[in-house]
C-alpha cells in the first residue's frame, strides 16, 4: 500500500494511505462544491437586487440591452457562480487547510494557520477594490464613445467584464501568501525578491493588463499598483522573520 510520507526527517500528524489521501481530496471537494452551491442559490435568489447595484455603477445615461433570449437567465446563473464562490471562500479555504494539515508538523501548522483568515482578507479587499474600480473603469470605456452614437451596452458582455474583474482582483491579492509560504520552505528570499524587483514590475504591469477584461487602463493600473504594494510588504514582513 503506497503511504504518503515526509521526507525533510519532521513527522507529520499521521502518514496516510494515498487511497485514504485521494477519499480525503474527494470529501474535500464535495464539501467545497457544496459550500459553492448554496452561496450560488443565495447569489440566485438575490439576483435582482445585484444586478441593480452594479448597474448603478453605469451613467444614468447608458442603456443595457438584451441581445438574446436566454442572456437574462445565463447572466442570473454567472452572478450565482461568482456570488458563491465569494460567499464560499471561508470554507474553502478552510478545506485547503484542513486537506493539507496533516502532512504538517505541530509547529507548521500553528504558523500556517493564521494565514487563513488573511487569504480570506485579502481575497475580501480584492473584491471590494474591483468594485470601487468599477464605475472609473466603465467611464473611462465610455468616453471614447463616438458623438451621435447611443451608449447602449450588451447587458451579458457588461457582467462578463463585471465577473472577471472581481475574481480576477480577488484571487490575485492571494499571491503574498504564496510568496510567504515560499519563504518558509527556502525557495525565495526577501534579497531574492528585492534584487528582482525591476524584473516583477515589469510582469505586473503585463500580467495585469492581460487578466484585466475591457482594455481600459483604470482597471490594469489599480491592480498593478495592489500588487505592487502588496509586494513591498511581503518583502518587509519576509525580512523581518529573518529569511
Amino acid at each position: 500500500m503506497t503511504v504518503i510520507e515526509r521526507t525533510d526527517g519532521t513527522s507529520p500528524s499521521g502518514a496516510m494511505p494515498l487511497t485514504s489521501h485521494l477519499a480525503e481530496l474527494r470529501n474535500r471537494l464535495i464539501w467545497s462544491f457544496l459550500a459553492i452551491g448554496i452561496g450560488g442559490v443565495i447569489g440566485f435568489a438575490w439576483g435582482g437586487p445585484i444586478i441593480e447595484l452594479l448597474r448603478a455603477a453605469l451613467p444614468a445615461n447608458v442603456k443595457l440591452i438584451q441581445i438574446e433570449l436566454g442572456d437574462g437567465f445565463a447572466i442570473r446563473i454567472q452572478i450565482a457562480l461568482v456570488v458563491g464562490v465569494i460567499l464560499a471562500m471561508p470554507v474553502l479555504l478552510w478545506h485547503v487547510w484542513r486537506f493539507v494539515a496533516p502532512g504538517l508538523t505541530r509547529a507548521e501548522r500553528r504558523a500556517t494557520l493564521p494565514w487563513i483568515p488573511v487569504a480570506l482578507a485579502f481575497f475580501a479587499l480584492g473584491v471590494g477594490i474591483a468594485y470601487v474600480i468599477l464605475p472609473f473603469a466603465a467611464l473611462f470605456l465610455l468616453s471614447f464613445v463616438p458623438e451621435g452614437v447611443d451608449r447602449t451596452i450588451n447587458i451579458r458582455s457588461y457582467f462578463d467584464f463585471m465577473s472577471t474583474l472581481f475574481l480576477a482582483f480577488g484571487l490575485l491579492m492571494e499571491y503574498p501568501i504564496v510568496l510567504v509560504g515560499l519563504s518558509r520552505v527556502g525557495i525565495i528570499t526577501s534579497d531574492r525578491l528585492r534584487r528582482s524587483r525591476r524584473i516583477v514590475i515589469l510582469a505586473m504591469a503585463v500580467f495585469a493588463a492581460v487578466v484585466t477584461p475591457g482594455g481600459d487602463l483604470v482597471s490594469p493600473t489599480v491592480l498593478w499598483a495592489a500588487l505592487y504594494v502588496l509586494y513591498e510588504g511581503t518583502i518587509l514582513f519576509i525580512r523581518r522573520t529573518g529569511r
